[in-house]
């Protein structure tokens, strides 16, 4: 428990991490990897360049801030980072390192203003929130591990397919090298891929959603070629386009994430998809047709055009095992033979006045994963005709930003 005089001291500091708080988390980031670069091994060097990973622990140290007297209304965003660093496998051992710097760069960057008194107070939270994490993810380690068919750290999958889904997204078949079983996974989590990408220096980690429905004897995964103007941006999804085949070995953690599909309710389901965020709703709207066959569905696609659009013999086959379902793609730019498409609804971009017009909003779950605009304008759009947060479920690919 904190003392009454720390939590007066640390809610003090909260007007200087709203200013300050990226450029502490920045510095963070640099001074840990100076003192320890094998934690690159474990980070995403994207997310760093990008900076997403400053703002993300930027928002994270506010939260506790403005928090720190009654903890337990963030325990939700808690358990899904805990989720994300069981998923890279951050150990005890990695927070005494993580304070020691996060520490040094708030007496950095705010010089004599960090008093004694100020970073004594933020040792002690620091403590209090770092053993909360240490035990949420003792647990999901013990959960992960003594699961039929689950086990601790990386092990190693062989690819057994690679199908084309789209011009831009392929799925890989995983089977373990040892010849054992998959776990099962809830429909929505990710696992974490490891690989030494040939020419660099560091380990590399992404982590992709699970595309197919538990119970396989497989895992599947399905990558976006990150690229603009046909230049390749992403090192890894490149990578593992170009250069991984069948065959190939890469390693795997077991299964994470709370983005799930709810399966112990019956209400109507929406899920809608912008690109790749398509990846974790394949799974959880297949799962509806094994386990929930009658439950009201509609999926909504949004992609470029019909060339983008992944799992769409999937997608259509939906509707010979769901009693109601109902399918819309949505093409920004369709193609004449797009346009002759049956599930073809929309041109543009999904609006509100077209959600108005398509989605029943009462007894209704709406499942969201794709961009970050693309999340924030179909938000906007769900809470304007009165949706609830309640009945907004989403998911970031890459740190949770705020919306």
């Amino acid at each position: 428990m904190l003392s009454q005089k720390t939590i007066e001291i640390i809610k003090s500091t909260v007007p200087v991490l709203e200013v300050k708080g990226t450029e502490i988390t920045s510095v963070f980031y640099k001074n840990l990897f100076t003192s320890h670069p094998e934690l690159l091994n474990v980070f995403n060097h994207t997310n760093q360049q990008q900076g997403r990973q400053q703002t993300a622990l930027a928002n994270s140290v506010l939260a506790a801030a403005q928090n720190i007297d009654k903890l337990e209304t963030i325990l939700p965003v808690v358990k899904q980072i805990a989720q994300k660093h069981r998923s890279l496998l951050v150990k005890p051992e990695h927070y005494p390192i993580v304070g020691q710097h996060l520490l040094g760069a708030i007496k950095e960057v705010l010089g004599d203003a960090a008093t004694d008194e100020i970073i004594g107070a933020w040792a002690d939270a620091y403590g209090v929130i770092a053993q909360v994490f240490i035990d949420i993810e003792k647990d999901m380690y013990d959960q992960a591990s003594s699961q039929v068919g689950g086990w601790s750290d990386f092990k190693e999958f062989k690819v057994i397919d690679k199908v084309k889904e789209s011009d831009v997204i392929s799925s890989f078949y995983l089977l373990p090298k040892d010849g054992s079983s998959v776990p099962s996974f809830l429909p929505g989590q990710y696992v974490t891929v490891r690989s030494q990408i040939p020419g660099e220096k560091y380990l590399a980690n992404r982590q992709y959603s699970l595309s197919d429905v538990p119970g396989k004897e497989y895992f599947r995964i399905s990558v976006k070629r990150e690229a603009e103007d046909n230049k390749p941006l992403g090192k890894f999804s490149n990578y593992l386009h170009n250069e991984v085949n069948i065959g190939d070995l890469l390693e795997i953690t077991a299964p994470a994430g709370d983005f799930t599909l709810n399966t112990e309710k019956n209400s109507d389901v929406v899920f809608i998809s912008g690109g790749v965020g398509i990846t974790p709703l394949i799974s959880m709207a297949k799962s509806i047709a094994v386990s929930q066959p009658n439950r009201q569905t509609h999926f909504i696609s949004a992609s470029r055009n019909g060339n983008l659009q992944a799992f769409t013999n999937e997608l259509n086959q939906l509707e010979e095992q769901l009693t109601n379902y109902n399918l819309s793609f949505v093409f920004e730019n369709p193609s004449e033979e797009d346009l002759q498409n049956k599930n073809f609804k929309k041109q543009g971009f999904i609006d509100t006045e077209w959600l108005k017009n398509n989605i029943k909003a009462n007894n209704t779950d709406f499942y969201l994963c794709g961009p970050v605009p693309f999340l924030k304008a179909i938000v906007s759009s769900l809470k304007e005709l009165g949706i609830t947060d309640s009945q907004i479920h989403y998911e970031f690919f890459g740190p949770s930003m705020s919306l």
